[in-house]
């Protein structure tokens, strides 16, 4: 059976990438072809490979995160994209920046451990938040009495800050100024260009007034286990 072209196959799966709403990988993108239209793995690969150079010097590129690959905006001309947007960007809160943080490079992570790290009780709307960005999940309970629930990342986390793994998050040494991560984490090579803004209708000054009205635990945050010097965790995990 003749396999397909594959400057036929380059344009299907071009098409299909900029239709989607959601990064496409490349079983995915396999699955559009039927049983009698024979397309290689490698032809895909291919194709994506060509299509990514295509993009050189362009305002767009396609580049590759945790949940497949996509078609998105140039750091450079992103500032200009931007005001399409009507929506009023959100800022979020350094207390929000400080547990996704934990729960990125601590997962699986109870409430009560971030609590106790930060030193300060973690605002309910933060959790809310998270979860409604769609950033971290409930992957677990901690077998201890109460079974408090264990959070950890999700592919949205990873997409959204540009990542495919939790590898690629940058080294804790590079991000102790947390009001530098917004709104995005710097990335480990600090040449990757971030995806757009997404605009949200934000809680961060809920949030920052809920951090500030909150009690200091007792315990000091150097008394967190498995903390380093400065109180920052380290990474210990993957997202499921």
């Amino acid at each position: 059976m003749r396999l397909m072209d594959p400057q036929l196959v380059k344009r299907i799966v071009e098409a299909a990438l900029l239709a989607a709403s959601q990064p496409m990988s490349q079983a995915q993108l396999a699955a559009l072809f039927a049983d009698s239209e024979p397309v290689a793995t490698e032809a895909i690969a291919q194709a994506i490979a060509e299509l990514q150079a295509d993009c050189a010097g362009r305002g767009v590129e396609l580049v590759e995160v945790a949940s497949g690959f996509r078609y998105q905006v140039r750091q450079d001309v992103h500032p200009w994209v931007a005001r399409m947007w009507t929506e009023r960007q959100s800022k979020y809160s350094r207390a929000l920046l400080e547990t996704l943080a934990l729960i990125a490079y601590r997962q699986p992570i109870t409430r009560a451990e971030i609590e106790q790290i930060r030193g300060v009780v973690v605002s309910s709307s933060i959790i809310r938040t998270l979860e409604e960005r769609e950033w971290v999940r409930v992957v677990g309970h901690r077998d201890v009495p109460g079974r408090p629930a264990l959070f950890g990342t999700t592919r949205q986390f990873l997409d959204y800050f540009n990542l495919k793994s939790l590898d690629e998050l940058p080294p804790l040494a590079e991000i102790r100024d947390l009001e530098d991560l917004e709104p995005q984490l710097p990335l480990a090579d600090g040449e990757r260009p971030s995806p757009p803004l997404v605009a949200f209708d934000g809680e961060a000054a809920n949030e920052a007034a809920t951090e500030a009205d909150a009690e200091p635990l007792t315990e000091s945050p150097a008394s967190a286990p498995d903390a380093d010097a400065d109180g920052a965790a380290q990474p210990t995990g993957n997202p499921a």
